[in-house]
C-alpha cells in the first residue's frame, strides 16, 4: 500500500529541502530581520498548500479474493488547501496554532476485477472531498539562527466534508460509488522552517497527516465489501505567511 508522491509534489519538496538547506547556511552571517516578533502575544497570516491524499486501508480478515474481484491498490492524487493562521506564542520557542480552512483533496483506488472471458478489467474509484478542517497545533521550534529557525509540529484535526455522498442512494445512481462519512479526524505530524524576511516571517513546512477515523461506509457495493476500515491519509506542503 505505498503511495509514492506525484511528481509535482516531489519537485516541490526537493527544491524546498535545498532552500531550507541553502538558507540556513546563509541566515548564521545575515543581518537579524524582524528582531521583537517572537516577543508578541499572537500572530495572525494564511497559508497556501498542495497536498497528496490516499487511503490507509484494511480489507477484510475473511476476503480472500475468491470472487471476481482480484486486487485493490490506492492511486494517490492531488489536490491544495487553503487556510488562515492564529498563532498564539507561549514562549519564543513554543506556539499553539489554530489553522481553519478548506482542504480539496482527492483519493483513487484501483480495482482489478476477473472478467467474464478471464480478462483483467481495471476500474479506477475516485473520491472528491472538501473538508472543512479545524486543527490545533503545538509548534515547538528551536532558538534563531539569524534570520532562520526550524522546527516540528504535532497536533490533531476534526474535520467535516461538505462535499460527502454518505446520503446518497445507490439505487439512484448510474454506478455505484464508494460512500464516506462526512466526519473524520487525523494526527498531524510534521516539521519545517521560518524564515524571518524584512517585513514578514515566511515559513515551509511538511507535514503528514494519518486519519483516526474509519471513513468507511458499508453497503455491501463491489466496492466497499472487500474493506474492514477505511481511512485517510495526506502529505502536505505548506507556505505560511505571517505578519
Amino acid at each position: 500500500m505505498k503511495t509514492p508522491l506525484p511528481p509535482f509534489l516531489r519537485k516541490v519538496a526537493v527544491t524546498g529541502i535545498v532552500l531550507l538547506c541553502g538558507w540556513g547556511a546563509h541566515a548564521q552571517t545575515a543581518k537579524q530581520n524582524l528582531a521583537k516578533f517572537d516577543y508578541s502575544a499572537y500572530h495572525f497570516g494564511f497559508l497556501l498548500s498542495g497536498n497528496s491524499s490516499s487511503f490507509n486501508f484494511q480489507l477484510r480478515p475473511d476476503f480472500t479474493f475468491a470472487d471476481s474481484l482480484l486486487s485493490v491498490e490506492n492511486n494517490s492524487l492531488s489536490g491544495f488547501n487553503l487556510a488562515l493562521l492564529a498563532s498564539v506564542n507561549v514562549n519564543p520557542m513554543v506556539h499553539i496554532r489554530f489553522i481553519p480552512g478548506l482542504s480539496f483533496q482527492d483519493r483513487g483506488l484501483l480495482f482489478r476485477f476477473r472478467g467474464e472471458d478471464g480478462t483483467i478489467e481495471p476500474v479506477n474509484v475516485r473520491t472528491e472531498s472538501v473538508y472543512l478542517d479545524f486543527p490545533l497545533l503545538l509548534k515547538l521550534r528551536t532558538e534563531r539562527i539569524g534570520n532562520f529557525a526550524p522546527y516540528a509540529l504535532i497536533g490533531g484535526k476534526l474535520s467535516r466534508d461538505m462535499q460527502s455522498q454518505e446520503d446518497v442512494n445507490q439505487s439512484l445512481q448510474d454506478g455505484y460509488i464508494l460512500k464516506l462519512a462526512k466526519g473524520n479526524s487525523s494526527l498531524d505530524v510534521g516539521a519545517g522552517a521560518d524564515f524571518f524576511l524584512p517585513f514578514f516571517k515566511f515559513s515551509v513546512e511538511m507535514k503528514t497527516e494519518f486519519g483516526l477515523r474509519n471513513v468507511l461506509i458499508q453497503d455491501d457495493t463491489p466496492f466497499s465489501a472487500a474493506f474492514d476500515q477505511l481511512r485517510t491519509r495526506s502529505f502536505i506542503i505548506s507556505f505560511t505567511f505571517e505578519g
